[in-house]
């Protein structure tokens, strides 16, 4: 079964990896999607995969690399939109 969800975390999460980080952690899950910085400071995210996968993207986030601070993160379920892979994208 595929699922997908978005994520907006909360915190000092920009300038400090934490993009890169999130690449990292959902390749490693074998998730599709996609990570943004927002203009307010937070990061978005877009996640398919399998339900376990990305409850454990879930709690990566909640954690982030090692400069960040992570005060918040919401996630949501969104329709699946068969996405491959899983990349930076342009700032939203």
């Amino acid at each position: 079964m595929i699922a997908a969800r978005r994520f907006v975390v909360s915190g000092r999460v920009q300038g400090v990896g934490f993009r890169a980080f999130v690449v990292r952690e959902a390749c490693a899950l074998g998730l599709a999607g996609w990570v943004r910085n927002l203009a307010d400071g937070r990061v978005e995210a877009l996640a398919e995969g399998d339900p376990a996968a990305l409850a454990k993207l879930a709690e990566a986030l909640g954690r982030g690399p090692l400069l960040a601070r992570v005060d918040r993160v919401e996630g949501s379920e969104v329709a699946v939109k068969g996405l491959s892979g899983f990349r930076q994208v342009a700032d939203g």
